[in-house]
């Protein structure tokens, strides 16, 4: 473990890239910069000591008052499509790169997100609000703890400064950690320059992944059959994601091509939203007045993006039937992961003909009465011994009982004892998520200067699956009042 951060083993190779890439500059702290919570778990990983973390120099890092020893600090540009239309250029207009912590377990950048305004912030001053960062603080490590792929965060910063929303709010830095910052939204900037669009390839297939470039008698592969491997992985990594959001019952809110990650990472959380009370429809984001990202089109907007992204190879030489095929993996690769879950969510072993029937009847069950997405999947492991809680979760039993005997139908061609599967869907199936009435105590807690609700939150979050005593209430259904609760992209 790292005692002094100027111990750290530091690299730069984002900022190796040519300066039409990036604008290095400094961050502007805030005037009052305040360590609300670190994330240990994170830090560890990336070989902070407990003292390295008290120490003055850590503050100093994570609200912006020096780079990261060794590193060099930049914005970087991309553009993207935002709710379908193309934007044009956009960049980190409020987040700055502070470079890549080298550690046993690969390379991760730290990026601070409120850090002040950058050449990429259009109209924006810059800054996050403590109430979107507690939300993105915590969202990272729900998604972790439900093994979704996502970017988390290392340490949360506050102060008075005010920002200027819907109502005067106070400013907050959020540092990010992930292996990478590319989007699909890097490569459409360059859609137009063959050139650097060659240079970002290059980049993130050398970084991420080299495996790419070789054929089966590992000779060097062409550069059309590298392109078309790396948008079939990212292709695959997409269809997974998704499929995990959608059978966690979680909604983006912003999936706009620049918010996607080249990776197959949840990234820039924002107005995102684990739903209670079920519908196919759901709209987390308020801002999104036409339902663009609603929960059931979620994996249809997701392939949108992927042909965005797999457009610009177009100036590269590559043809359109060459990328249509690139991506045409997706449908498959979606149903994959997302039959998978579903089985093991529904105690089955595989998944059989028929089965689509049955889910449709689900999803319509818990859209028809708005029961809660997370209890309800919670619930179905005990119906074998004690089917009243599940039933209880409807307004109208009988078609909740109509439904779960179809459901018990099938599960006797299951092999196995009703115990194994039932301890196996409670494995499968979170009894506490991040749900908005949770986050919202979280952010009224920090803004008193109270980090105890977050500490509860992370110690849930982490371990999703496991009831513990004296924690009732995290594990309830929202209040009525929490449908009043709204988030939208004015972070």
């Amino acid at each position: 473990m790292i005692q002094d951060i100027n111990d750290l083993k530091v690299a730069n190779t984002f900022a190796q890239l040519p300066d039409d890439f990036y604008t290095l500059l400094s961050p502007r702290p805030l005037s009052d910069s305040r360590l609300l919570h670190v994330n240990h778990e994170v830090a560890a990983q990336l070989g902070f000591s407990e003292a390295a973390l008290a120490s003055p120099e850590f503050l100093e890092l994570v609200s912006g008052q020096r780079p990261l020893p060794g590193g060099k600090t930049l914005a970087a540009v991309y553009s993207g499509h935002q709710f379908g239309v193309w934007a044009g250029q956009l960049g980190d207009g409020r987040a700055h790169l502070l470079g890549e912590i080298v550690t046993p377990e690969g390379r991760f950048e730290l990026q601070l997100k409120g850090a002040g305004r950058t050449p990429y912030s259009r109209m924006g001053d810059g800054r996050a609000v403590l109430r979107s960062s507690v939300r993105e603080y915590l969202a990272g490590e729900a998604m972790a703890g439900l093994g979704i792929a996502t970017t988390r965060a290392l340490a949360l910063v506050t102060s008075s400064d005010p920002v200027y929303r819907e109502t005067i709010e106070t400013a907050a830095i959020v540092t990010r950690v992930s292996p990478s910052f590319v989007r699909f939204g890097s490569f459409e900037h360059w859609a137009g320059n063959a050139d650097n669009l060659r240079i970002l390839t290059d980049y993130v297939i050398d970084r991420h992944f080299p495996e790419l470039r070789e054929t089966s008698n590992g000779e060097p592969a062409t550069w059309e059959t590298t392109v078309v491997r790396l948008l079939r992985e990212v292709t695959r990594r997409t269809a997974a994601l998704i499929a995990d959001w959608q059978t966690a019952g979680f909604c983006h809110g912003v999936m706009n091509t620049d918010n996607m990650s080249i990776l197959g990472l949840t990234i820039d959380y924002g107005p995102y939203g684990f739903m209670d009370r079920f519908q196919a429809n759901h709209i987390c984001n308020h801002s999104d007045t036409h339902g663009r990202y609603a929960w059931n089109v979620q994996p249809a907007v997701a392939h949108w993006n992927l042909y965005r992204l797999g457009g610009v190879f177009l100036t590269t030489g590559l043809t359109e039937d060459t990328l249509r095929d690139a991506l045409s993996g997706y449908e498959r690769d979606f149903l994959q992961v997302y039959n998978g879950n579903l089985c093991r969510k529904l105690g089955l072993s595989s998944w059989e003909e028929g089965d689509d029937d049955l889910v449709d009847a689900w999803w319509r069950l818990l859209h028809g009465q708005r029961a809660d997405f997370t209890l309800a999947f919670r619930n179905l492991a005990a119906v074998g011994r004690d089917a009243e809680p599940f039933l209880a979760l409807f307004t109208d039993r009988q078609s909740a009982q109509e439904w779960l005997d179809r459901y018990k139908r099938r599960l006797e061609r299951e092999h196995g004892s009703a115990a194994q599967r039932e301890s196996a869907m409670l494995r499968a199936n979170p009894l506490y998520v991040l749900r908005n009435h949770l986050a919202q105590g979280a952010i009224d807690a920090a803004k008193e200067g109270d980090a105890s609700e977050i500490d509860t939150l992370l110690e849930l979050l982490r371990d999703p699956y496991t009831e513990r005593a004296g924690f009732e209430r995290y594990a309830q259904a929202a209040p009525e009042w929490a449908e009043q609760l709204e988030v939208s992209c004015s972070s």
